[in-house]
């Protein structure tokens, strides 16, 4: 079996707060191929960006990576890497396109001056050459007339563009790893779509390995070949994305299927996850998606599950596996319970 090209063993990444301990992420484990798309999808809160902030070591006080997490990439575990190796590994063999350019673009200087700096901070070639590189990816992402728009600054381009100028700077070193948080977010369905597009024809020519961090599962269907479900900071669920789509066993992620927008007809509403997700500084004993699941019963509140082989390359958090005879007789969970008697 080929080395995976990212390794992520037991991450644990914790927030200590005056108000308690905040396990935003608790024993997360996947691995990366090279030239492979993994997708990480769920709600806000489950823990998704905080994983990608921990792989490049960015997590800030009073946040720390807990003790026996491991982040294994290219043969250095990135955990104990000092500083300055951690700063070549950045943007160099791995980057990162963020969900709001707006925030990631620094409004004082042109899209190309930034783009260019990608070079310069990594030391390859002269201010000239940089530049000239720097067009290049531009026009590379689909910017037209990338001569003039790399004199411009981000407020004078649209949201489309000022996301194809993240992906410029993201792909300037043609990295091994690309980490994408939400990068269509802001954007309208169309442009969303050519967004998209644009990173799997960028993936094909440079052989990125992409890392696609999402709420959309409609986004995880177009882009990622396997996919991690996240909630309370654990994987819940992983599978192939065909797989998933065909046979989701979590109820986590039965939810968020059923929630995906439909066009029906009979116009019903659309189906909801009751509940929200609990804070990270008090996750519920057992199961930790039992207060919102309708197949709970006393062992999700006595066991945590732990991650159930349920196919070749199928596992599933939910007790479900052991005992599928339940999902004949669901009920309601306790918060539709309780607002069924309000």
């Amino acid at each position: 079996m080929n080395q995976p090209l990212l390794s992520v063993k037991n991450l644990s990444t914790f927030f200590h707060t005056e108000t308690g301990v905040a396990r935003s992420v608790d024993g997360v484990s996947f691995d990366i191929g090279a030239g492979e798309t993994l997708g990480i999808v769920g709600e806000s809160g489950c823990g998704k960006s905080v994983t990608a902030l921990s792989i490049l070591r960015l997590i800030q006080q009073p946040g720390r990576i807990e003790a026996g997490s491991r982040i294994e990439f290219e043969g250095k575990d990135l955990v104990t890497l000092d500083d300055a190796g951690m700063r070549d590994i950045r943007g160099n063999r791995i980057s990162m396109i963020f969900q709001e350019p707006m925030s990631a673009l620094n409004p004082v200087f042109t899209v190309g001056d930034q783009v260019a700096e990608v070079a310069r901070v990594h030391g390859h070639g002269s201010r000239g050459d940089a530049w000239k590189r720097a067009v290049e990816m531009l026009a590379l992402t689909g910017i037209p007339s990338p001569e003039e728009r790399a004199k411009q600054y981000p407020h004078q381009l649209s949201g489309g563009m000022r996301q194809r100028v993240l992906i410029a700077m993201a792909l300037m070193m043609k990295p091994a790893l690309v980490i994408a948080d939400e990068p269509t977010t802001a954007l309208d369905v169309t442009i969303q779509a050519q967004i998209l597009d644009l990173l799997k024809d960028l993936q094909a020519k440079f052989g990125t390995s992409i890392l696609m961090i999402t709420h959309d599962l409609g986004v995880i269907a177009e882009t990622a070949s396997r996919v991690l479900v996240m909630y309370g900071g654990e994987i819940v669920e992983e599978a192939d994305v065909g797989v998933l789509f065909a046979s989701a066993h979590h109820p986590y992620t039965e939810g968020l299927m059923n929630a995906m927008p439909q066009i029906t007809e009979d116009r019903e509403r659309l189906n909801v996850i009751p509940g929200t997700v609990p804070p990270p500084t008090a996750w519920p004993s057992g199961c930790r998606f039992r207060d919102r699941c309708q197949y709970a019963w006393d062992k999700c509140e006595r066991e945590h599950p732990p991650l159930y082989q349920i196919g070749e390359r199928h596992t599933s958090r939910c007790h479900l596996a052991v005992e599928p005879e339940r999902r004949a007789h669901p009920h309601l969970p306790l918060v539709e319970q309780i607002g069924a008697t309000l």
